[in-house]
């Protein structure tokens, strides 16, 4: 393999577990907020504050009566979108 096609083999694995890291951080903050976790605990805070800069563009793009809906919509669809585009990105890296 030549150098330059490592390095972009490199720079496809370092997007892809950078969209992994990403998703998994928005997920996590959906499980804590299904499950009503304690907003004031340091480490619950501090998830829900990067996953709300991380789906900035979307957690409040949908208006359903209910807040779970909300959150799993405008959440749920920022780490899809993430996941996708990321591996996308690392698959035509990879390619080349």
């Amino acid at each position: 393999m030549s150098p330059r096609r490592s390095g972009m083999h490199r720079a496809a694995t370092v997007i892809a577990i950078v969209a992994d890291v990403m998703a998994v951080i928005i997920g996590l903050w959906i499980l804590m907020y299904l499950l009503d976790a304690n907003r004031a605990n340091d480490l619950v805070s501090f998830v829900q504050d990067v996953a709300r800069w991380l789906a900035g563009w979307s957690y409040d793009l949908f208006t359903f009566d209910e807040a779970w809906a909300r959150v799993v919509a405008g959440y749920g669809l920022a780490a899809v979108v993430y996941l996708f585009v990321g591996h996308a990105v690392a698959g035509r890296l990879r390619r080349h």
